[in-house]
């Protein structure tokens, strides 16, 4: 078994030009891991807490390593753990939730390395996510952005296509590529921007959250496919990161607007319709719309063990996002996974709107037995080289 023998940061850039912290673990046998750590623009309040002076990641990392190297990698509960209580906060804030989570994801490759196995297999035995056959995530597409990740005036973050129905990933990658090639289309001919948000996404000026889903039931059909048959959309309105939702849902609360919604437009997805305090309108909106749609928690969850545990005895929403730098370690986000899937809740792994071009959370989806991989659109090399490494995957199964 290989121990640690070198941890060693740098700072990089991430997507959006803003630094941020890479690591490479080097075992005792040769093997190394490297990771980096993206960040996200709307931000859950209970995220594990960020580090943003890069010269103190270094620092923290140094602390950290002297209690590690050492250590074997492959024992990741333990590393994790080690980390957890060197930090000794809830979130992290002493080390830096960041700083963290990149050596726990480095020492994951670095061991899956060792072990000569591929990622996703091994994240798959270290996470006891038990598959009896490995199945490819359901890509989310965001093909049209609004809220913190884009210069438009559109409240709603997200405005998602979701291929359906057909066998592979390729085909829905493809799918997904040709709508937001006809989108663009479409956009041109209106005389409306085609310029991109953070998440590769088109940001044109639009009326309503209306305009932006009308114009994305037509771009669907005009590629050629049928809308809730094909294709059907997801939204992620990161309501905690709107000042005041009932402005943007007048006349109607809240609830009765996004239950219109769906009766209105082929929505199959919601993320984040309501803020990540309001557990009473949540499962108020889970008892209505729960049994029609996939009721995602983001914010509300901040992929938290305890988070979630509460989720599901309130019966507050049927799916999680999981981003492994909300909670700081890849031990509590495999722990987090496993009380969402003992729900029957839908598991979506995620990006952040500022991205590294790191393919971990590819492999993690796969591993884990994720229904939905959630990169961003099919564009910008950040976003796609989750998808392309999906389809790597896909061809060597």
């Amino acid at each position: 078994m290989a121990k640690i023998q070198t941890i060693h940061g740098r700072e990089i850039f991430d997507s959006r030009a803003d630094t941020t912290l890479e690591v490479e673990v080097t075992l005792d046998d040769g093997s190394i891991g490297r990771a980096s750590i993206p960040s996200g623009a709307s931000t859950g309040t209970l995220e594990a807490y960020k580090l943003t002076d890069i010269k103190q990641c270094l620092e923290n990392l140094d602390i950290l390593a002297k209690n590690l190297i050492g250590q074997e990698a492959s024992n990741q509960e333990k590393i994790d753990l080690l980390m957890i209580n060197s930090d000794g906060t809830p979130n992290k804030e002493n080390l830096g939730g960041n700083v963290i989570l990149a050596i726990s994801l480095a020492t994951c490759i670095a061991s899956a390395n060792s072990a000569k196995k591929p990622l996703y297999r091994y994240i798959s035995e270290i996470s006891k996510a038990n598959l009896a056959s490995f199945v490819m995530p359901t890509p989310m597409f965001n093909i049209i952005n609004g809220g913190k990740h884009a210069d438009s005036n559109l409240p709603f973050q997200e405005f998602m296509v979701i291929p359906m129905g057909q066998k592979t990933f390729r085909e829905k990658l493809e799918i997904g590529a040709k709508i937001y090639h006809q989108l663009k289309n479409d956009l041109k001919k209106m005389n409306l921007s085609v310029s991109v948000g953070d998440e590769g996404g088109f940001a044109p000026k639009l009326n309503s959250n209306d305009e932006a889903l009308e114009l994305i039931v037509n771009s669907i059909q005009n590629a050629g496919f049928k809308p809730l048959e094909d294709v059907a959309i997801g939204i992620d309105a990161a309501a905690s990161s709107i000042p005041d939702l009932n402005a943007v849902t007048y006349p109607d609360k809240p609830i009765d607007y996004f239950s219109k919604l769906i009766e209105k437009y082929p929505i199959i997805l919601l993320e984040d319709p309501l803020g990540e305090d309001d557990w009473n309108g949540w499962i108020e909106l889970n008892q209505k719309v729960g049994s029609k749609i996939k009721l995602v928690g983001d914010d509300l969850f901040t992929t938290n063990p305890a988070r979630i545990k509460l989720g599901i005895e309130k019966k507050a929403a049927n799916s999680i996002i999981i981003k492994p730098d909300q909670i700081g370690t890849l031990t509590e986000a495999f722990q987090t996974v496993q009380l969402a899937k003992g729900a029957d809740f839908n598991v979506i792994v995620s990006h952040r709107s500022g991205e590294t071009e790191s393919t971990f959370i590819a492999d993690l989806a796969v591993g884990i037995g994720a229904n939905f991989l959630k990169s961003g659109a099919p564009a910008r090399g950040e976003r796609v080289a989750k998808y392309n490494q999906i389809m790597r995957i896909e061809e060597s199964l």
